[in-house]
């Protein structure tokens, strides 16, 4: 059974990550029921949020500014989860910065031009608002419903 543990930041902030991070595991990597996933709501400085793979490719630690509004909090979570998917399925390699076999230098490619960053940003919105629809929150964050 994965496990999830969402600490610091509001109530409402820890309630709604926990779903969030709930719906893009289950979605994201179905298959998987191993991991340990801690996120840290926390004040940081130039980034919204960053995954760090711990001891193995099933325990991760993820940060989140907890400054972020809610929406984007939401989002960035799904974009971290993406990248936990990328780390437990060995796409994306934490240490020699290798996508799928292939080895990339981020000093020299520009971020947005990173595979594993592109495909988190690109479903971060997706897994959201398919978060919203299944948990009816489509009118509120989406103004699809």
């Amino acid at each position: 059974m994965n496990s999830i543990t969402v600490i610091g930041g509001k109530a409402n902030q820890r309630i709604y990550i926990e779903s969030m991070a709930e719906f893009c595991i289950a979605h994201l990597m179905p298959r998987i029921n191993t991991l340990d996933v801690l996120i840290h709501l926390k004040s940081l400085q130039g980034v919204m949020g960053f995954c760090l793979e711990t001891d193995n490719n099933r325990t991760f630690e993820i940060e989140v500014d907890s400054k972020l509004t809610l929406r984007k909090l939401l989002e960035t979570v799904a974009h971290e989860l993406v990248h936990v998917k990328q780390y437990a399925r060995r796409e994306l390699h934490p240490v020699n910065q290798t996508w799928c076999g292939k080895t990339y230098n981020p000093k020299k490619v520009s971020y947005w031009d990173l595979p594993w960053e592109i495909e988190a940003h690109g479903r971060e919105v997706g897994l959201f608002v398919r978060w919203c629809e299944e948990n009816n929150h489509t009118a509120k964050w989406t103004q699809l419903g």
